[in-house]
């Protein structure tokens, strides 16, 4: 697949750091910064922005707050080979006086997190980072728990807003092919001249297949994280999806070395990736915070006993 509007976003830092408390070392953050720069790719987020007078920074890893200067610090003798830094910020977490310019800035973009009920936020919010220059998103969380009508109603706002992209985020990782081309398609319909992204969530192994079944479709802006690190399932592996694009100013081999020299071991000391209780919470649309805390309890082996706690009447 080659379609040169096409970016890709990579969210490791950001999205697996809900899995540590952001508690990555300088070095590591700065070898996964190497490795995505030397495969062209276009947008590495590298966390979250914050405001330490809104969230206690106590437990908290610094790529949870991003400052300019830890920034800074990472970046300095690297090469970005034209990436782009991003970061997400949640609504109510960001003080205004406390945005600078993003020419005064390591960053180029800002993304916001938000759900439907808060879209009229998450717009002035988007406003307040325009206005300082950044490239913004908005990303609508859990937009498979989201009823028709308050999304219809969200888009038609984000259509008259100065935001030039907005994502499909498949948060509990429910949604299978036919309802991510039913998504894609809505956003095209009520955003017309936006656009469209695409977060995917892997609780049903469905993450990359589902990223592709959106850019059949149109979507641009992909989301990927190396090995598929992130929340719970994680989400579409950064190595899958270069494969599938296929385009030439994308380079694979750092990704794989990365993956060899930073994430095998990793992987042994916290868990991501497709387990029973991440597809429990897919199948059935919950979030999977649930299935979070019974990996990290003594009973985390016991599937049945944690189905069973959701009273469905779903016989599979």
């Amino acid at each position: 697949m080659f379609r040169k509007e096409i970016k890709v976003l990579d969210c490791t830092i950001r999205d697996g750091g809900l899995i540590n408390k952001w508690d990555f070392s300088d070095d590591f953050v700065k070898a996964v910064l190497v490795a995505l720069a030397k495969s062209g790719i276009d947008y590495m987020e590298i966390g979250y922005k914050a405001s330490r007078k809104i969230i206690s920074p106590d437990g908290l890893g610094k790529w949870r707050f991003c400052d300019e200067d830890d920034i800074r610090k990472v970046c300095e003798g690297v090469d970005l080979n034209g990436m782009k830094l991003s970061a997400m910020v949640d609504i109510g977490r960001v003080e205004a006086d406390e945005i600078i310019p993003a020419d005064k800035s390591v960053f180029d973009m800002v993304r916001v997190a938000s759900y439907v009920k808060d879209i009229d936020k998450a717009i002035e919010l988007v406003k307040r980072f325009h206005d300082h220059g950044y490239e913004t998103t908005i990303n609508i969380m859990a937009v498979s728990r989201a009823l028709s009508v308050d999304l219809e109603e969200a888009l038609k706002q984000l259509a008259e807003s100065e935001v030039p992209t907005v994502y499909v985020v498949d948060s509990n990782g429910a949604l299978y092919s036919e309802q991510i081309d039913y998504m894609v398609k809505k956003y095209q319909k009520y955003l017309p001249g936006k656009t469209i992204g695409i977060h995917a969530h892997n609780n049903q192994q469905l993450a990359y297949a589902n990223t592709i079944e959106s850019i059949i479709h149109g979507a641009n802006m992909l989301d990927a994280t190396v090995y598929g690190i992130g929340r719970g399932a994680g989400n579409c592996p950064l190595e899958l999806l270069l494969g599938f694009l296929k385009n030439p100013k994308f380079r694979l081999r750092p990704v794989i070395e990365l993956i060899e020299k930073e994430f095998i071991r990793l992987r042994e000391k916290i868990e991501w990736g497709y387990i029973i209780p991440y597809a429990i919470t897919g199948i059935l649309d919950e979030h999977p915070r649930s299935a979070m805390e019974l990996r990290d309890s003594a009973q985390k082996d016991e599937f049945t006993k944690f189905f069973d706690s959701f009273q469905t009447e779903l016989i599979i």
